[in-house]
C-alpha cells in the first residue's frame, strides 16, 4: 500500500512521554530539580518522578543526584543538547507562526560599569540602525550563565578562556590616573595632597590595575596619601572622581566621555594595561539574525574607540 504521507512511509516513533523529556531538559539546564519544578510549576517530587520514568524508559541513568544539586551523567550530557536544540526550534517556529509581528529582543550581558559607562551612551545609535530590535541590557559583575539568564550576547572582561562560547577580542583596556581639573593636580608630586580613590575588584589578583600595581610598574615607592577612599563598585569610583573627591586610577575606555567633556583630566602618566574586553556568543545553538546584528554593532563601536 502506498502511503499518503507527503514524506513517504514512516515507522511509528518510539518516544518517552513529553512531560518526562521537558522535566529532564529543565533540570539539566538549571542543574536543579527545584528550579526545574519552579519553571514547570510542579513540585520537585514530580520532576524526580518524571525523570525516573525517562530513565526507566531508556534504561539509562541520566543524573547523579546530590544533596542540593544534580549533575548529568555521560548519557545525560549526550541527551541534553539534542533536547535543548529541539525545544528551542519548536519554540522559535511557534513564535514565528503565532506572533508574525513579534519584535526581536536581544539581551546583552556586561559588567555594571561597562553597561553604564560604555553601552548605555551608545544605545541610541543602535536603535537608529535597528529600530525593529529591542535591546535589553543585563548588568552583572558575576559571570552569568547564558541559558539561565536568557543571554544572547555578552561582553566578557578578562583573559578567558570562556568554554562553550564563541569569543573574539573587542579591545584591550588601559588604566591611568584621572582627576577633576578643579583639584589642580598636575604632577605625580601632587598625589600626596589629594586622596587616592580605589575600587574593589571582584577577584583579587596581583596583576589587577590598582594603585599599588601602578606605583610598582612606574618604579615609584608606594606612599599612600591621606584620606584614601575605597568603593565596592567601579562606577561609584568614577562618580567620586567626577565629584572631585580625589584622584582615581580608572579605565580610559569607561571615562572617555568624562575626559572629552572636561569633567576629568589625565594629568600625568603612565597608563598601565588592564584586561581585554571580549565579545561572546553561544556556539550551540548558533545566534540568530538579531543577535548577529547586535554583535556587528558592538564590533563597529569597538573599532571606533580605537581610532
Amino acid at each position: 500500500m502506498t502511503s499518503n504521507h507527503p514524506l513517504g512511509e514512516r515507522t511509528t516513533r518510539r518516544l518517552p512521554p513529553l512531560s518526562s523529556l521537558r522535566a529532564f531538559e529543565a533540570a539539566a539546564r538549571h542543574g536543579s530539580f527545584k528550579r526545574a519544578a519552579d519553571e514547570l510549576v510542579v513540585t520537585p517530587t514530580a520532576i524526580s518522578h518524571r525523570i525516573r520514568v525517562l530513565e526507566d524508559f531508556t534504561g539509562l541513568k541520566l543524573f547523579v543526584r546530590q544533596v542540593r544539586q544534580v549533575t548529568l551523567t555521560d548519557a545525560g550530557a549526550q541527551l541534553y543538547p539534542v533536547l535543548r536544540q529541539g525545544f528551542d526550534a519548536i519554540e522559535a517556529v511557534l513564535a514565528r507562526l503565532t506572533q508574525p509581528n513579534r519584535r526581536d529582543r536581544v539581551t546583552v550581558s556586561a559588567t555594571h560599569a561597562f553597561t553604564a559607562k560604555w553601552l548605555v551612551p551608545r544605545v541610541a545609535r543602535f536603535h537608529a540602525l535597528h529600530p525593529d530590535i529591542d535591546l535589553q541590557l543585563h548588568a552583572s559583575d558575576a559571570t552569568v550563565d547564558f541559558d539561565a539568564h536568557g543571554i544572547d550576547v555578552a561582553v566578557r572582561y578578562g583573559s578567558g578562556p570562556y568554554p562553550g562560547l564563541m569569543t573574539e577580542v573587542m579591545f584591550a583596556d588601559t588604566y591611568a590616573p584621572v582627576v577633576n581639573p578643579m583639584l589642580g593636580v598636575r604632577s605625580i608630586e601632587d598625589l600626596q595632597s589629594v586622596p587616592l580613590i580605589h575600587f574593589d575588584w571582584q577577584k583579587a589578583s596581583p596583576v589587577n590595575p590598582t594603585w599599588e600595581t601602578w606605583f610598582a610598574r612606574t618604579g615609584l615607592a608606594w606612599q599612600p596619601a591621606r584620606g584614601q577612599l575605597r568603593y565596592s563598585d567601579e562606577g561609584h569610583a568614577i562618580q567620586a572622581a567626577v565629584a572631585g573627591q580625589g584622584i582615581a586610577l580608572l579605565s580610559l575606555a569607561l571615562v572617555a566621555e568624562e575626559i572629552a567633556a572636561g569633567y576629568l583630566v589625565q594629568p600625568f602618566g603612565p597608563a598601565i594595561p588592564g584586561y581585554t574586553y571580549h565579545l561572546a556568543m553561544r556556539a550551540n545553538p548558533p545566534p540568530g539574525p538579531a543577535a548577529l546584528a547586535v554583535a556587528d554593532w558592538l564590533r563597529r563601536e569597538a573599532e571606533a574607540c580605537k581610532s
